[in-house]
C-alpha cells in the first residue's frame, strides 16, 4: 500500500529562518526544519515533499502542484497570508485538505497581521507553537487522511 503524499510549502523570507528575527521566529533554520519535518512524516506514515519559495506566483503554482499531486498540503504562507487573493484562490481551487501554519502567533503580533484571508479556506490552522506547529500540522493531518 503506498503512503499517503503530503506537501508542505513555505512562503517568502521563510529562507531566513535561523537568523530572522530569531526572538520571533526562532534558530532553527529551514534545512533543519525539513528534515524535522521529514522524519515527523516518515514517523507517521507519509511521503513529504518539502518547498520554500520568495514569489507569489511561484507559490500559487506549488499549491496548485499540491492539488494535482498530494493528499494534503500544509501551508506557511508567511507574509502572503496577509494580503493575497491569488494565494487564497489557489487555496480554494484544489480540493484536498490544507492546514496553515504560522511559527509565531500573527494575531499577537502587528495589527496588520491580524488580516488573515486563508483561515476561512483551510482546514485548520496551528499558529505560535514554533516548529512544533509543523509537527502538529502533519499529525492532525495525518488523523484527518486516515479518516
Amino acid at each position: 500500500m503506498s503512503r499517503p503524499r503530503v506537501h508542505v510549502l513555505n512562503g517568502p523570507n521563510l529562507s531566513r529562518l535561523g537568523r530572522r528575527e530569531p526572538e520571533v521566529y526562532g534558530t532553527t533554520t529551514l534545512a533543519e526544519l525539513a528534515a524535522l519535518c521529514g522524519g515527523w512524516a516518515d514517523g507517521l506514515g507519509l511521503d513529504l515533499v518539502f518547498e520554500q519559495c520568495e514569489g507569489e506566483g511561484e507559490l500559487v503554482a506549488l499549491i496548485h502542484r499540491a492539488g494535482d499531486q498530494a493528499a494534503g498540503l500544509i501551508l506557511n504562507a508567511a507574509a502572503y497570508t496577509h494580503t493575497s487573493v491569488a494565494v487564497r484562490d489557489a487555496v480554494c481551487a484544489i480540493a484536498i485538505p490544507v492546514v496553515e501554519v504560522h511559527l509565531s502567533n500573527p494575531a499577537a503580533r502587528e495589527p496588520f497581521r491580524r488580516r488573515n484571508l486563508l483561515e476561512d479556506v483551510v482546514y485548520a490552522g496551528v499558529r505560535g507553537f514554533g516548529t512544533e506547529g509543523y509537527r502538529l500540522a502533519l499529525e492532525g493531518l495525518a488523523a484527518r487522511l486516515r479518516d
